[in-house]
């Protein structure tokens, strides 16, 4: 009787192939969140759109990905929704949903708290120019994000890193009104 390990073999060596893959891909993506993250900060919005926009093409892939590797996508997509988030708020639009940006929830709302410490750079760098109502605007940003929030309590099992990212968003915020004030 044969058990036809070569087989599995092969199965588990396209399987490595695809993961390496995604690691490059999830490296990737997560770089250019990042550049636009700080093309935003640095208010080159074209610059910050293009590394989106390039990061917008890597998610598409990484999403073929998601049932092979469910836990791979998630910091990706985390780091995403920051992204897009922060380009939203600068621009004065609304909070793309996590359906919109095809995301997981979980992602969707770990990514909405790093949004928060985002926020508060832009709001410090208003008041630094002295503008304050821009200012205002970006801190009532972090309020309203954390107040859509703040009643979510679920284990780590379930949501992981939520509760301890939900308290540095409170820390950061309560920083944040002590400067505004």
């Amino acid at each position: 009787m044969k058990l036809k390990i070569d087989e599995i073999e092969k199965y588990l060596l396209k399987k490595e192939q695809s993961l390496d893959r995604l690691m490059v891909l999830q490296r990737e993506t997560v770089r250019l969140c990042a550049n636009s993250i700080k093309a935003v900060h640095a208010k080159d919005m074209k610059k910050a759109k293009q590394h989106l926009n390039e990061a917008e093409e890597r998610v598409k892939i990484i999403r073929k990905f998601e049932k092979e590797f469910p836990n791979y996508a998630n910091h990706v997509y985390q780091e995403y929704v920051e992204a897009k988030g922060l380009i939203a708020f600068y621009e004065g639009k609304p909070m793309p949903t996590y359906k919109k940006l095809k995301v997981t929830p979980e992602s969707y709302l770990t990514g909405l708290l790093d949004l928060i410490g985002e926020l508060k750079r832009e709001m410090y760098e208003n008041l630094r120019k002295g503008n304050k109502k821009e200012a205002e605007r970006f801190f009532h940003s972090m309020e309203w994000i954390f107040h859509e929030l703040m009643h979510l309590r679920f284990s780590n099992s379930v949501l992981p890193e939520f509760r301890r990212k939900q308290d540095v968003a409170r820390i950061q915020i309560e920083q944040a009104r002590g400067e505004l004030i």
